[in-house]
Order: C-alpha cells, then sequence, then structure tokens
C-alpha cells in the first residue's frame, strides 16, 4: 500500500510530506484548493506524463516520491528482480522534472526508465475518475477480473498447462510433417546421391591416409632402394648384426679368464651387446616385411590414386570436405527414412496432438463454466448495488464471448467484457461508452465493491466519485467506500459530507497566499477541525450550528 507521499515544487506545492494509513482516506477542500495537484503528483511518480507547465514558477525542477509497503508475493517484486534491483520490503518511486520538461525516473534510487516506472504503478496503485479509460474500463483487464472474483487459480493452471502439452505436440508434428513433406520432394536426389555414396562407402579420415600412403608409394624405387642397402647393412656378410653377434661371443670368452670384478663388467658389457642385438634383429625384420609390401603389389599405386581421386570427385560435388561424406551419407539415409520407415512415427505424432488437444479442450470447457457461474453471480452482486447508488434502473452484463480456435491460448477459450444498459430495454453495452460521467464513477464504484476480493491493485484513488448526487445516494457511496477499504487502501477526493464523515483519516485541502505567492497545503485534521470541515461541506462559507449539530450526527453514525 501507499505510506508516504513527497511533494516539492509542483504547481501550488512547494514543499508537502504526507504519511498515508491503511483504510479509507478522504480529501476535502473548497473548489480551486489544489486537490487535483495532488492527483497530478501522484500520477508524476507513476509515470505520468511529464510537462514543464507542473514545475512551480521560479524552481528549476519538480520532484515527487511515494513510498510503499509491499507483500512478499506483490507482482511487482518479480519486476523487480527481472531488472536487477533489489527487492526490498519498501519501495521508493521517485520522478524529477526539469523546467525545461524533461524527467528522470529512480526506483529505490537506481535510475528506471519511465516506462519500467509506468508498469510498476499499474500494479500498485489505480486512480479512478469520472473519465478514466484504464483500470475496471479496459475490457483487457476484464477476464482476469472475472477469474479472480471466481477463485479460478487451480483451473486456469490446469488449462495453461494442457495448452502448453498442446503446443509443443503441435509443434512436433509440424516439424515432422515439413522434414517429410521436405525428405518427398528430394526423393529422387536423396536415393541416387545415397546409392552413390554407399558405392563408394567413404570411411572416417580415409583421405589423410590414403594421401600418405600415396605419398610413399610415389617414392617408389627410390624407397625399396633405400630400404634393401639398410637391410644389407644390418643384415649382410658383414652387417651390423653379425658384428654385434661376433664382438659379443669375444667379450663372452675373454670374461672367463678375468677375475670376478672384471669378468662381471665384461659380463654386463656383453649384456648390452645382446640386447642391441635384439632390438636390431627387430629392425631387420621390420625391414623385410616393408620391402615385400612394397614389392607385393606394384599396382597399389593406381588403385591408391584412383580410389582418392572418387572420395575427393564426391566431396566437391555435395560442396563438404571428403571428410564429412561418411557423415553426409548418414544425414541422407535419414532424410530417406523420413519416407521409408517414419509413417508410423508420424502416426504416433498425429496420435499425440490429438489426444492433447482434447486433454486442453476439456480442461478450457471447465473453465468455461466456471467463468460462466462466476459472471451470474458477479453480475448478481453488482445488481445488489446500483439501487443504493441511484441505478436501480441500469443493468450490468458480463458478457463471454468464445474465441476462434486460432485465439485460444493458456488463459482459455473465450473473453470477458463488462456491460452496462443504464435504460430499460436498452441492449448492454461497453460500460465507458454507454455510462455518463457520474454514472460511470458509481458504476466503477459497485464493480469495486463486487470485485473486492479479486482486486490486484492494493490502492485505489477515487477522484469525486460523488460527483452530482447527495443525501441517501451520497451515504450509500460512502458506506461501499469504507466496506470497501476493509479490503484494501482507499483514497477519495471528496465533496459529500456523507462520505467524509466515514473516513478513517482526514486531510483538508487549502490555498493561501502570503506575500504576493499563491500555494496549496494539506492539513491532517483533530476531531473538532475535521466536526467544522464537514459542517462547512453541509452550509457552505457561514458555519451553522444546525450544521455543526449535523456533522455531529454524521460522524457519530460512522462510528
Amino acid at each position: 500500500m501507499l505510506v508516504g507521499l513527497s511533494i516539492h515544487n509542483v504547481v501550488l506545492i512547494e514543499r508537502l510530506e504526507l504519511a498515508f494509513a491503511p483504510g479509507l482516506t478522504v480529501l476535502t477542500g473548497e473548489t480551486g484548493a489544489g486537490k487535483s495537484i495532488l492527483l497530478d503528483a501522484l500520477g508524476l511518480a507513476l509515470g505520468a506524463r511529464a510537462e514543464s507547465g507542473l514545475v512551480r514558477k521560479g524552481a528549476a525542477q519538480a520532484m515527487v516520491a511515494a513510498a510503499f509497503q509491499l507483500a512478499q508475493d506483490h507482482a511487482v517484486q518479480r519486476l523487480l528482480e527481472e531488472q536487477g534491483i533489489a527487492a526490498e520490503d519498501n519501495l521508493i518511486l521517485r520522478r524529477q522534472v526539469g523546467s525545461d520538461g524533461r524527467s528522470r525516473a529512480f526506483v529505490n534510487d537506481q535510475p528506471v526508465s519511465v516506462a519500467f516506472l509506468k508498469t510498476l504503478g499499474e500494479h500498485l496503485i489505480e486512480i479512478e475518475g469520472q473519465f478514466e479509460t484504464h483500470g475496471l474500463l479496459d475490457p483487457a483487464n476484464h477476464r482476469d477480473l472475472l477469474d479472480g472474483f471466481g477463485g479460478h487459480r487451480a483451473l486456469l493452471e490446469a488449462t495453461a498447462a494442457a495448452h502448453r502439452a498442446w503446443r509443443a505436440a503441435e509443434d512436433a508434428l509440424a516439424e515432422a510433417e515439413a522434414a517429410l513433406a521436405q525428405a518427398r520432394s528430394d526423393e529422387e536426389y536423396l536415393r541416387h546421391a545415397v546409392a552413390e555414396l554407399e558405392l563408394i562407402a567413404p570411411q572416417p579420415e580415409e583421405e589423410a591416409r590414403l594421401a600418405q600412403e600415396r605419398q610413399v608409394l610415389m617414392a617408389g624405387a627410390q624407397v625399396i632402394e633405400a630400404i634393401g642397402a639398410a637391410h644389407q647393412d644390418l643384415a649382410g656378410d658383414r652387417g651390423a648384426d653379425r658384428t654385434l653377434i661376433a664382438a659379443e661371443r669375444r667379450l663372452q670368452r675373454v670374461a672367463d679368464r678375468l677375475g670376478d670384478a672384471l669378468g662381471s663388467e665384461l659380463a654386463a658389457i656383453a649384456g648390452c651387446l645382446d640386447r642391441a642385438g635384439v632390438e636390431l634383429r627387430e629392425a631387420i625384420a621390420g625391414l623385410q616385411s616393408l620391402q615385400q609390401a612394397l614389392d607385393a603389389d606394384p599396382a597399389r599405386l593406381e588403385r591408391v590414386e584412383e580410389r582418392l581421386h572418387a572420395l575427393r570427385d564426391l566431396a566437391r560435388k555435395h560442396r563438404i570436405r571428403a571428410d564429412d561424406l561418411p557423415a553426409h551419407l548418414a544425414e541422407l539415409t535419414a532424410r530417406l527414412q523420413l519416407i521409408d520407415g517414419r509413417s508410423g512415427d508420424l502416426a504416433a505424432l498425429q496420435k499425440q496432438a490429438a489426444e492433447t488437444r482434447g486433454a486442453y479442450v476439456r480442461a478450457a470447457l471447465a473453465l468455461t463454466e466456471a467463468r460462466g457461474k462466476a459472471a451470474r453471480a458477479l453480475d448478481q452482486a453488482v445488481a445488489r448495488e446500483l439501487a443504493p447508488l441511484k441505478l436501480d434502473k441500469a443493468r450490468f452484463v458480463t458478457r463471454i464471448q468464445p474465441l476462434p480456435e486460432m485465439q485460444w491460448g493458456e488463459a482459455g477459450q473465450e473473453r470477458a467484457a463488462f456491460e452496462v444498459a443504464t435504460n430499460p430495454g436498452a441492449e448492454p453495452g461497453p460500460i465507458q461508452r454507454i455510462a455518463s460521467g457520474g454514472e460511470l464513477a458509481r458504476f466503477m464504484l459497485a464493480l469495486k465493491v463486487s470485485l473486492a476480493r479479486a482486486q490486484p491493485v492494493p490502492t485505489l484513488v477515487f477522484d469525486e466519485v460523488d460527483a452530482g448526487i447527495g443525501g441517501a445516494t451520497a451515504a450509500a457511496v460512502g458506506e461501499r467506500l469504507k466496506r470497501l477499504a476493509g479490503q484494501v487502501q482507499v483514497l477519495v477526493i471528496t465533496h459529500s459530507p456523507q462520505v467524509a464523515a466515514l473516513g478513517a483519516q482526514h486531510w483538508r485541502v487549502e490555498k493561501k497566499v502570503a506575500k504576493g505567492a499563491t500555494s496549496t497545503s494539506v492539513a491532517t485534521l483533530s476531531a473538532e477541525a475535521r466536526r467544522e470541515e464537514i459542517a462547512r461541506m453541509l452550509s457552505g462559507a457561514t458555519i451553522s450550528d444546525e450544521a455543526r449539530a449535523a456533522a455531529d450526527k454524521l460522524l457519530k453514525g460512522a462510528a
């Protein structure tokens, strides 16, 4: 709820600090005292359009700050989190407007856009005047208000979940159908390409292996000659192999004639020669094997080159790398399977889409039926409020209109609209187009009282909701404002003593002229001052004893 309002240099207000309480707060004062300036200032803090004319004459800038207490689960907490602003129990919206009309907006001293400030304001305060076109008068809000009135949260959650499941199934089906249609359009190409690739049967990283083997084979005779010479050097009559064996034998014979120390050392050396011989013989065997392989297939180079050229030609044809040919074959094969073996999968997706649609329709139908019951209950609740507000000939109707399937959504299959008929026999129409200014304000009050438990905004402001009425009707307006204030915080600007007498908090707005300057101030009234103010509202400029007695009666009746 709104707990404080600080106003500096706004039109006639030089400096004003207001503290708000729960329940019903009434603001009274003579016409022209500046009550509308308070609303303009509050609107600035809530993101309304800024104009240089709002800045007090002679001041460099105007400033308004509105402080709120928030519940932990208030929708504003999520909005703050999305903007990276620390969510706290207290929230301060601040707006500065320069004499050039430029403005800056802040939330908890962090700069924000005016648009974001306005979004927050719409969740915090609703200002209801005779010609307001938001809040209850916006048809976009009517379905949500009806659901709040009917307590449809569980049905809404079930319908939203069913709709998401249906849309997911429809998307999966559409994707599969599109893939199948594309595959069918490319079927001839796909079959040819798969057959061609399967004939070649490319292997992973085959190009690199073939290129390396081709390089070796192209060396040809030079490689074979070098291998043969190396083999002769190692294994010939005077090769390293025979030399090592001879040296090892000599050392073994000599070692037997030496003492233990020298004999052991010489034996160790002979062992080294033996191990070297083992490694050398493995190298000789490897050279023999490689020489035989190269000599065994003189046509190998031609086959390697043919295979390499075939892979590269196929890669160019498909505009990919040769190493990607195996993956490309797998992809084309999968696309063919959409035609050859996916009809069963498509049928399963079609079945799932139909089943999830049916589940959504059933959930939405339950919500539709609940909305119908809530609409009838709301119509009856509003009707009970209309007669005391001197609208007994009017009729309020909550119209539920089915939506075409393409507009079905998580919130169901229909829209809701609040309509009224002010004359007997007339067809109901949109409330803001049918009702006159005074009627509209009272219709809105009747709605607000009926929808109190569904009210998403914690603070309501009524601007002269009692305009043009008096007596019993004004008393009925006041009684409903007081009842509404039991559910949410209510601020009302009023000229009606019957309404003023019901306030839990009473402020008087005054305009004063001092040293040639005009200013507006707001005073919290004591019990005696409140009696005098209500007496003034009853009798005018001259307050009579009769007016004071009548004020006492009103205040006593309101207690």
